[in-house]
């Protein structure tokens, strides 16, 4: 499975893309949401995995643009657990939300459920 992950947090970035791999996915990068806009359209991943907080466009502005013409799969990382957060990005099309920090474990079984729809 072809999976997007947009996270300015190298640290952040490099830990979920190690996993991602370690699970046999192909991983594409994006520091940022203008960034992550343009690679979604140039690759059409089957999976998006995007933080809240990045440079020129936060994850749910992602989310919003995403919904306009595409399905695709979205997960949504944040440091941010308040609740109205977490409606707004299921509101506007988000299919997971996952508070930081996470296990890297449980990220793989919630990925590995999109996997699964992507296969029918």
């Amino acid at each position: 499975m072809r999976v997007l992950i947009a996270e300015d947090d190298e640290l952040m970035l490099r830990t979920v893309e190690f996993r991602l791999k370690k699970d046999g996915h192909e991983v594409i990068l994006a520091r940022d949401g203008r960034d992550a806009l343009q690679k979604i359209d140039l690759y059409q991943p089957d999976l998006i995995i995007s933080d809240v907080m990045m440079p020129y466009l936060s994850g749910l502005e992602i989310v919003a643009a995403v919904r306009e013409n595409r399905q695709t799969p979205i997960i949504i990382l944040s440091g941010m657990g308040q609740e109205d957060i977490v409606l707004e990005a299921f509101r506007l099309g988000a299919d997971d939300y996952l508070t930081k920090p996470f296990s890297p474990n449980e990220l793989s079984v919630r990925i590995k459920r999109f996997a699964v729809v992507n296969q029918r």
